[in-house]
């Protein structure tokens, strides 16, 4: 297993090919930069697309996903997030992304940085890696409760 501790923020260069790397900088491009249309693209657009995390609880199929980074890419806190210490699990036309996030929310001048355990996992569909469930957990209940309210509301 190759433990990778070098960060993906979404500003690397994209490597040629489909590779699992790809994926996961463009997601993190899409976050960082509160881009729904390249977030769209990285998601499998489709009923089979879940997620379970700190703001959206479990939602399934992307248009319920959709309305979850739509809600933090319009909102008034600034969220910034980088995945790292992470391992790629490959097989087939499958690939699991597991590691950590941190970075920061901000707003109204406040910044609370952010801990987070991740998994990401991707199906290849005509060419290109679609991710198909992400699952990430805040340990601190504290930490879990302030980064719900200044985000949600």
């Amino acid at each position: 297993m190759n433990l990778v501790t070098a960060p993906i923020t979404g500003s690397e260069l994209i490597e040629n090919g489909a590779k699992p790397f790809n994926a996961l900088v463009e997601f993190y491009r899409a976050f960082n930069t509160r881009d729904l249309k390249l977030m769209s693209a990285n998601w499998a657009n489709s009923d089979e697309a879940s997620m379970s995390n700190p703001l959206g609880g479990v939602r399934r199929g992307w248009e319920s996903i959709h309305e979850v980074y739509a809600k933090i890419f319009t909102g008034s806190a600034e969220v910034y997030v980088e995945f790292y210490d992470y391992t790629i699990h490959q097989t087939g036309i499958m690939f699991c992304a597991v590691g950590r996030e941190r970075g920061y929310f901000r707003m109204h001048g406040k910044q609370v940085d952010l801990a987070i355990r991740t998994s990401r996992f991707y199906r290849m569909d005509c060419g290109k890696w679609h991710q198909v469930h992400h699952h990430g957990s805040i340990d601190a209940p504290a930490l879990l409760a302030e980064y719900q309210s200044a985000v949600l509301g």
